[in-house]
């Protein structure tokens, strides 16, 4: 079953806004309980993050595909997935939604609604780091589409969760969720003048791997017949 574009727009709206309250929210909460230990406070990030996008894939993704990301929706209407005609209605409906997400998670805490991050994130490590962050989510995505659709919830929840541990730059990976941070000045913040690169590195990253797994798994060669 396929749902009205409005109805989608609203499931990624909703869904991209309870992603990054889930990650500027726990973000705080960590910070908070950690005493100082950035190492507790970002295992209990990973831990939220992680959690909920297998709670909210599971819940949006037969309506609107729980893409969350600018660089997945691309990614989708490259692999014709998605109508081009729809990508600006997902993307917009993905940027307001984590503006949303910002502004909820602060004000749970009683802080402002937003606050220009000074977060630095502006080494090339970083960026690089946003690259491979990219690429191998849309290499999970890529694959489990075609071979395991089923586990799609599960294998992007994984990935996002070791990859916060496994790169440099704590695995953003995603355009939308990237710029929502630029206006948090809390632990999971970006200085808005840092945000560009890593969001033009995450596009970078998804497209390259939506290329290579054309390649290696054909559409056409999805789903074997007994599997």
């Amino acid at each position: 079953m396929k749902f009205d574009l409005r109805v989608r727009i609203v499931s990624e709206l909703l869904g991209t806004a309870f992603l990054v309250a889930a990650v500027v929210g726990s973000g705080i909460m960590g910070e908070r309980l950690a005493g100082g230990n950035v190492a507790i406070a970002l295992l209990a990030n990973t831990i939220a993050t992680g959690s909920a996008l297998v709670a909210l894939i599971l819940t949006f993704g037969p309506i609107s595909g729980a893409h969350f990301n600018p660089a997945v929706t691309l990614a989708d209407a490259m692999d014709h997935g998605l109508a081009w005609r729809e990508v600006p209605a997902y993307i917009t409906a993905q940027c307001v939604g984590g503006i949303f997400g910002v502004g909820i998670a602060h004000m749970m805490f009683g802080l402002q609604w937003y606050s220009l991050s000074t977060h630095a994130r502006s080494e090339w490590a970083l960026v690089f780091s946003e690259f491979v962050a990219a690429f191998g989510l849309m290499a999970v995505i890529q694959g489990c589409s075609r071979l395991r659709p089923s586990a799609i919830p599960f294998a992007v929840a994984s990935y996002i969760t070791a990859a916060y541990w496994f790169t440099a730059s704590t695995s953003f990976a995603n355009p939308a969720v990237t710029m929502a941070r630029s206006l948090s000045n809390t632990f999971s913040g970006i200085r808005p003048v840092d945000a560009p690169l890593f969001i033009v590195a995450q596009i970078a990253g998804a497209v390259a791997a939506t290329l290579l797994f054309g390649w290696l798994i054909p559409r056409l060669q999805q789903i074997p017949a007994n599997g």
